[in-house]
């Protein structure tokens, strides 16, 4: 824009994106010249290559399209006299034989120091300007806060002081390398997935991430399209600067930590100690609390290094502090670098002790279900995403028998990635089976998932009992009656199942080889319908109302993050009132639509509001209550989201204060109360004890109406603080007025 609107230059910009969330890989292409550009095609001979991140050159061969004579701007966390020795053994072989010029900074410290944070783009940018001298100096870093004005001026003076700052710290910052006549390095690259990888993800995945796809033969695929699944564990992006680090001598075990990690990167599990004995010299382990535990048990909670994006979630919700060091927790941010070798090791190890039996976890509390494996892992979601935390946690509880419908959004994105899948199996190859259709049809499809398997289940039953004889009658009836509401009850339904399979191979008859195609419908399925608010509240919400009436078991999961996140934060149904969105510059004028009222209104579904920040053990009670529930069920969970425009590792928190302020009241309807004379409405969090811009201010979706228009939003708060009053007015109502029908007359 800027060489385009300020020179006499044409310019063209291109972006390639990966397939990941926000945070993730661009490569941006730019031309310019005086005369018209007509190229419609990538560059690949550049006069200017940068590079943001430098763990980057350790993955991507970033040098291979640069020219003879190219300049190299790279952001770096190094003096300027270490620089090259960091870098990989084949990137200074590039630089010297091409005679490349190259500059570095510490883009991450400028923007530190200057309260930016993690926001490098300005620092860049201003890098770019001073090298190339397509601008004078001075007219160069005017017309970049020009663009920041226009970009940032309605988020408020601190940002745009933040911003400028930045600008003019950065060139002070800014130094060049001097390059020697002979490679020093040996560092090498590293492969794009490790060396242990299966064949097809060494061939066809690998060369994908390494950003050779479009030169993959369509031989090279499988011929009916299918890829495998649990692949994302291959892909090490090493997008995170630093770490979390345990102190053993501090945790308690609560499994929060574990609970909230986005990416499933941090993990628990309980083993025998005499496990040990193999283990590396800087594993770390812990004494299991508990007296449910066996002698010699021992805890170790991991990261993975490699896949952490560094959100801090984990961190910010440990609530283990050390009583004699002020700041210092059992789970403490450090720099990557020194911890990363030493960290894979531990964490290869760590997958190599063994799950716990499942049957033998208490896994209805918070702490129990994170020794459970979960079989959603690494995804490319944000980095403190506050969606995939619950998918995630019913991979755990369910994964091993969960069918899932997702809506398009995020989650289906994130959920149905390419060139890696999150979506993975167990020890003994169970997992979800995960599909996407439509945006608008996602609740029918799902609805037809729990149609399939209940007729495939009642024929299964009905050829077992057409056996007549052939099959022991004890075990006939053990399958036909199992109780498979309890994870004992599972596994030993399946340890059935099993032993029925092995008999009816011995058969070799017609009946019984189509009896063992579907006897696996024997054990009991799980099926969810995964999706957003624009899905639930908007598009689908047609198709959601039908299967809520259905009276059909199927549970759904809505991620409200209150906005379109996946193309950019658009307005949408669950928009709250006086919020700022794309289609909703001027605030919201309408109060956000109660779906979870809307659900409770039909009488037959189970209905739950949850928010893991506030309160974790009543999110694992709705899933639960839910999964057991006989007949539809719907969760609407709290979903922090990096379109509300604030520090992602503080969402737990926001989650916690929009409860504590009565925006989002948590509460369970579960309609089969009333055969116990109970009230099917329970109202789980507590009367308001903030006001409601105590919560919103936090936000930058609230903040830019509060800059651009406060009376505007002077007058929105007053009007929304109005809806919550009356909104909890109402459900305190609904759990207090209940009257048990007593058959009496009053």
């Amino acid at each position: 824009k800027i060489i385009g609107d300020h020179t006499d230059n044409h310019a063209q910009g291109y972006f390639v994106y990966d397939s990941k969330k926000s945070g993730a890989t661009t490569v941006s292409h730019l031309r310019f010249g005086p005369k018209p550009i007509r190229s419609a095609y990538l560059i690949n001979k550049a006069n200017f290559i940068a590079c943001h991140q430098s763990q980057f050159l350790n993955r991507f061969d970033m040098l291979k399209h640069a020219r003879e004579g190219a300049t190299f701007l790279l952001n770096a966390p190094y003096p300027p006299d270490e620089v090259w020795d960091h870098l990989p053994e084949s990137v200074q072989q590039q630089i010297i034989d091409k005679r490349i010029k190259l500059y570095a900074i510490d883009a991450y410290k400028v923007a530190r120091d200057n309260g930016m944070g993690t926001r490098i783009n300005t620092v860049m940018q201003t890098c770019f300007f001073a090298i190339s001298d397509i601008l004078p100096k001075e007219k160069a870093i005017l017309l970049i806060k020009g663009a920041i004005k226009k970009a940032y001026g309605n988020k408020g003076a601190k940002i745009l002081e933040s911003n400028y700052a930045a600008v003019d710290n950065s060139i002070e910052n800014l130094f060049e390398v001097d390059v020697p006549e002979m490679v020093s390095s040996g560092l090498e690259m590293r492969p794009a997935v490790p060396s242990e990888a299966p064949e097809f993800v060494q061939n066809v995945i690998a060369e994908i991430i390494a950003g050779n796809g479009d030169n993959l033969p369509v031989s090279a695929f499988e011929a009916d399209g299918t890829f495998p699944t649990g692949t994302t564990k291959w892909e090490k992006r090493n997008i995170a600067q630093s770490i979390p680090v345990l102190e053993p001598d501090i945790c308690i075990q609560c499994g929060k930590c574990s609970l909230v990690c986005p990416h499933a990167v941090i993990r628990m599990k309980a083993y025998d100690g005499t496990l040990l004995e193999a283990s590396p010299e800087t594993f770390k382990y812990m004494d299991a609390r508990g007296r449910e535990w066996p002698e010699n048990t021992k805890v170790s909670i991991q990261v993975s290094p490699e896949d952490c994006t560094g959100c801090e979630l984990c961190v910010e919700v440990c609530p283990a502090k050390d009583r004699k060091e002020v700041g210092r927790k059992a789970l403490n941010m450090a720099s990557i670098d020194p911890l990363l070798d030493q960290e894979k090791e531990n964490w290869d190890f760590f997958l190599t002790l063994p799950e716990y039996d499942r049957s033998e976890i208490k896994t209805e509390t918070v702490k129990g279900a994170q020794f459970l494996q979960p079989l959603f892992e690494f995804s490319g979601a944000c980095a403190g995403c506050g969606e995939t935390p619950y998918i995630k946690l019913i991979t755990q509880l369910y994964g091993d028998r969960m069918v899932i419908a997702n809506a398009t959004g995020c989650s289906s994105i994130y959920g149905g990635n390419l060139p890696s899948t999150p979506y993975t199996t167990n020890n003994q190859g169970l997992g979800p089976a995960w599909s996407n259709s439509l945006f608008e049809d996602n609740a029918e499809f799902g609805l037809g998932f729990r149609l399939t398997i209940d007729k495939q289940f009642k024929q299964a039953r009905k050829l077992l009992n057409a056996l007549n004889g052939s099959v022991d009658n004890d075990l006939v009836q053990e399958i036909l009656n199992a109780d498979q509401t309890t994870e004992p009850g599972i596994f030993e339904q399946r340890e059935r199942v099993s032993k029925l399979k092995e008999i009816l191979l011995a058969l070799d008859t017609n009946e019984s080889r189509m009896l063992h195609s579907i006897a696996d419908y024997l054990v009991r399925k799980s099926v969810w319908i995964f999706g957003g608010d624009g899905w639930a509240y908007d598009i689908g919400y047609g198709g959601l109302d039908h299967v809520l009436a259905s009276g059909r078991d199927v549970n759904i999961l809505v991620m409200d993050t209150e906005v379109y996140s996946n193309t950019g934060g658009q307005c949408s149904k669950a928009t709250p009132l006086g919020a700022v969105a794309k289609f909703a510059a001027s605030g919201k004028r309408v109060r956000k639509k109660d779906l979870g009222l809307m659900s409770v209104s039909g009488g037959d579904a189970y209905v739950a509001r949850v928010a893991m920040g506030s309160n974790d053990a009543q999110t694992m009670r709705a899933i639960i209550e839910a999964e057991r529930y006989p007949g539809p069920s719907i969760i609407i969970a709290y979903s922090h989201c990096i379109a509300h425009g604030y520090n992602m590792k503080y969402g737990l928190n926001q989650q916690k204060l929009a409860v504590d302020s009565g925006y989002w009241p948590l509460f369970r309807f579960n309609p089969r109360k009333v055969e116990e004379g109970k009230n099917p409405f329970q109202l789980d969090s507590k009367p308001p004890k903030i006001p409601l811009e105590e919560y919103a201010y936090n936000e930058m979706r609230y903040l830019m109406l509060a800059k651009s228009q406060p009376k505007v939003a002077k007058e929105l708060m007053k009007q929304a603080q109005k809806e919550v009053n009356a909104q909890w007015h109402v459900y305190e109502q609904m759990e207090s007025v209940y009257e048990p029908d007593t058959g009496k007359e009053e």
